[in-house]
């Protein structure tokens, strides 16, 4: 018991122990809703281009780099959905040539210019012990943002994510719902890139969502497991890296995935199917059924 209390005697552990388990709980919540629909290579991609943001800022006013981040990040999602919809361009093919470009021009502006705020290697692997009180603040933020949107826009975003025909022919937005959904996305992936970095953020917006797959065909609890399961690994992790002297950041997802080979041993082939999206449809024809 004191080997397990002595890390929670230091001011810089507790905080990012909060950090870490709220950051595991926000990226394990929105998701669901990427792996649902297919997108699992977005969440990798709009990091590379907030990535991008994060560097061109830091030529103009390094103060304010996670607005420019964050603007930047929103604009690209904005331009992938555009894309897609308006041209026979794939969402995968839209993603890449957008983020990946914007990834290389924070590379060339950061060898370039160099840096006046946050570090190149911050911004790749995430620093959660130097994060301070304004960047929690606009965790915590976006974590009931981000819940508060899922809760009020349940129906619509279950409609939306399992059958978008279905979901026009009653009345819901698919546009506008698919739009905000990015726009929280962003937000989720800036709040958390000084934590995790974004080479390891992507990771964490699948491992905990495709666990809860293979545990369960409610859209419902797997919400709430992903959510869980994501906490719970950067709980964990935050304590396994503080014992290790490995990055926090790495240890959470080397966690994540440790627990996705324990869950997928468990489940065995009914694991896999639902994890290939085969029962993807059984809530939602339920739900359409009795309205």
């Amino acid at each position: 018991m004191e080997t397990l209390l002595e890390p929670l005697s230091y001011a810089f552990f507790q905080k990012g122990l909060f950090v870490a388990t709220l950051s595991g709980a926000l990226l394990g919540l929105i998701g669901v809703f990427i792996v649902l629909r297919g997108m699992s290579y977005i969440g990798h991609g709009l990091s590379h281009s907030i990535f991008g943001g994060f560097a061109a800022m830091q030529l103009f006013a390094a103060q304010f780099y996670a607005l420019g981040a964050g603007l930047w990040g929103i604009a690209s999602a904005l331009a992938i959905t555009s894309v897609t919809k308006r041209s026979k361009l794939g969402a995968d093919a839209a993603i890449g040539v957008i983020t990946i470009a914007s990834f290389a021009l924070g590379v060339a502006l950061f060898s370039k210019f160099g840096t006046s705020g946050p570090s190149f290697e911050n911004a790749l692997f995430g620093s959660i012990l130097g994060i301070d009180t304004q960047q929690i603040i606009g965790l915590v933020v976006v974590s009931a943002l981000t819940s508060f949107f899922v809760f009020l826009r349940y129906r619509a975003l279950l409609f939306s994510t399992f059958d978008p025909d279905v979901a026009a022919v009653s009345g819901v937005n698919v546009g506008r719902i698919e739009a905000a959904l990015m726009i929280i996305l962003s937000l989720a992936i800036l709040a958390t890139l000084t934590v995790i970095g974004v080479t390891l953020v992507a990771a964490m917006l699948v491992i905990p969502a495709v666990i809860a797959r293979m545990l369960t065909d409610s859209f419902g609890r797997m919400l709430a497991y992903s959510t869980i399961i994501g906490s719970a690994c950067g709980l964990i992790g935050m304590y396994l890296s503080y014992y290790a002297d490995v990055p926090s950041g790495t240890m959470i997802v080397l966690v994540g995935a440790s627990l996705f080979i324990v869950v997928l041993g468990i489940t065995g082939s009914l694991g896999r199917q639902r994890s290939a999206g085969l029962d993807s449809h059984t809530e939602v024809l339920v739900t359409l059924k009795a309205k």
